[in-house]
């Protein structure tokens, strides 16, 4: 049940996406310029007076959730316009006001822009990975790949995921304490080319999130066979078969794939026959009038199914851009693709998050972060695109006590470089877990029993000043 066709679709590093998996499984942004090490440098000597857990910030999240920009926007086109830079620079776009005077956004996301009052805006995060997988595996861990500036696989090696831990620190009930909806992690190539950023681990694979990579505007979106389902009662039925040759299954016990097996049926078992699961992945509850708000589409009501799970306690939810051609590398084509493709979707279904969010009175309890991989060069290209750019991009936060209505940090005059405030994907990594009350200097252990600092980075918690 839980998968989805797809046509191939490729990165610029040469992958394609495909099904490949069937059934479970989820899951923010270190430049070598002298000045951004100095602040760097200044910020690491702040670290130990903030993001104590006695701040009023620690834990102010019950839940988060995740937009995830897979592919990378403009950052130049939506958050950052420069419209005083030159023309090969600034674009086509024109800044439109927001409802927060003095910010301005790109006219092609005015839904978002009546928002600003609820979200902060960071101008300055920055990394060093232009290879699209590393990049998110940095962005979407906190940590930097161990093999940056190439294009690895998936590793059991890598740093678990935000939902992982989540998974593993903070177990939930029925539902995973981490799930992924729209899952580009199912992006392969023939050869099996799994993304790395998204799953567990070192942590195993026992806490890599629940995929749900089917699309939930789909007119038969179902990811779990209903109750009364034969399939179910087919598991059921295979579930009293295990206690008939328990007796001879005492033998093998001692492997621990065998009993690992074990572990993982009945884990499928009571999320499948879950009522709480039902009701949480049904859309059907919801009126037509705010599905339609959130917009017909994989992003949109990913929004909306997002906002159920975590009204149904779920720790964390990544929503992932939708399985389609239309992805955020815009290499060639940026402003059409933007205009026609990207952007009214994202408005649509971003803004309804939000308020919806916050009309329900879940806003102050659920931090909500808004990223890519990295940003776009300032320049634009002969194809009339953008390319790869990771030494600046904008991350927008919201709720949880954030201070709606600010812009952190700033890029220099063409949207190139920080040149203020410079953020790292470990500062916001460090950031998401303090907001949800998961200690950042929280010591795990790897595959090879060596200690690993959760997230090492500076909490940003002047975001709640």
């Amino acid at each position: 049940m839980l998968s989805l066709p797809g046509k191939p679709v490729r990165t610029c590093e040469g992958l394609s996406r495909r099904e490949w998996l069937r059934a479970g499984g989820l899951s923010a942004v270190g430049l070598s310029l002298p000045g951004l090490l100095r602040g760097r440098a200044v910020a690491e000597e702040r670290a130990s007076a903030v993001g104590r857990p006695d701040d009023g910030v620690f834990g102010r999240a019950k839940s988060c959730i995740v937009c995830f920009l897979f592919g990378a926007p403009a950052h130049q086109d939506l958050w950052d316009l420069k419209p005083e830079a030159p023309a090969e620079i600034r674009g086509e776009f024109q800044p439109i006001a927001s409802n927060v005077p003095g910010i301005l956004l790109g006219e092609h996301v005015p839904r978002i822009a009546q928002t600003a009052h609820r979200f902060a805006l960071v101008r300055s995060v920055a990394h060093p990975d232009n290879v699209h997988t590393v990049a998110m595996h940095y962005m979407l861990t906190g940590q930097r790949h161990a093999e940056p500036a190439t294009n690895p696989q998936n590793k059991p090696s890598d740093f678990p995921t935000f939902g992982a831990v989540v998974q593993k620190l903070r177990p939930r009930g029925d539902l995973p304490s981490g799930i992924s909806l729209n899952a580009p992690a199912n992006q392969v190539s023939a050869n099996n080319h799994i993304f790395p950023g998204f799953f567990a681990g070192w942590l195993g694979s026992d806490y890599d999130p629940l995929f749900v990579p089917q699309d939930p505007s789909a007119a038969d979106f179902a990811p779990f066979p209903s109750l009364e389902d034969a399939a179910v009662a087919r598991f059921a039925s295979r579930r009293d078969l295990l206690s008939v040759v328990d007796e001879q299954r005492r033998e093998l016990e001692r492997a621990a794939d065998v009993r690992g097996f074990d572990e993982n049926y009945q884990k499928a078992f009571r999320l499948v026959t879950s009522t709480a699961a039902q009701r949480a992945f049904d859309l059907s509850p919801e009126s037509d009038t705010l599905r339609e708000r959130y917009g017909h589409n994989a992003f949109g009501q990913g929004c909306l199914l997002a906002r159920r799970l975590v009204e149904a306690g779920v720790g964390l939810v990544t929503i992932n851009w939708a399985r389609d051609d239309a992805f955020w590398d815009t290499h060639s084509d940026n402003f059409r693709l933007l205009k026609e493709s990207l952007l009214p979707p994202f408005d649509l279904g971003f803004s309804a998050l939000l308020e919806d969010l916050d009309q329900r009175g879940l806003l102050d309890e659920t931090l909500v972060v808004c990223l890519g991989e990295f940003g776009r060069t300032p320049r634009i290209n002969a194809a009339a695109g953008r390319d790869h750019w990771a030494p600046c991009n904008s991350v927008l936060l919201a709720g949880a006590g954030i201070r709606g209505g600010q812009v952190l940090g700033a890029s220099d005059r063409i949207a190139a470089y920080p040149a203020d405030q410079p953020v790292s994907p470990t500062d916001l990594s460090a950031t998401i877990y303090h907001a949800l009350g998961i200690d950042r200097h929280t010591v795990l252990r790897d595959r090879l029993d060596r200690p690993q600092v959760l997230a090492p980075g500076r909490p940003l918690v002047e975001l709640w000043g």
